[in-house]
């Protein structure tokens, strides 16, 4: 059994999402959200919302009430890139610098322990 939740148009770039989700991903939720609970990036606030998504959208289904929540694990855990509010700085002499406002958007999967290893071995082969 597995639920998924996407946060989308995030003001924060891909680049600085991931290695936060490095982090995350594989472990076991409840230490998740423990863990990020207590890091002061930006990025681990966002994780930790949208992973209390994931886990609410599965156990608001059917066959997801049945399921233990200190047994989930984070299957898929990714940010992508959104789109690039793109801005203007005037510098001297007449000139304009582009600020690129970057966005991303995050996708978290939590799964029960043995649909996450079947998971992980197809994507091995």
């Amino acid at each position: 059994m597995k639920a998924r939740a996407v946060n989308k148009y995030i003001r924060q770039s891909a680049k600085k999402m991931k290695p936060m989700l490095d982090m995350v991903r594989g472990k076991q939720v409840n230490s998740v959200i423990n863990m990020l609970a207590f890091m002061p990036k930006k990025a681990a606030k966002i994780v930790e919302l949208t992973t209390r998504s994931a886990v609410s959208n599965l156990l608001n289904t059917e066959e997801g009430a049945k399921i233990n929540p200190d047994e989930l694990v984070i299957a898929e855990a990714y940010a992508n890139q959104g789109p690039v509010m793109k801005r203007i700085r005037p510098r001297s002499m007449g000139r304009a610098y582009m600020i690129r406002k970057r966005t991303c958007h995050l996708t978290i999967v939590v799964a029960t322990p043995e649909i996450a290893v079947e998971n992980e071995t197809k994507e091995k082969e």
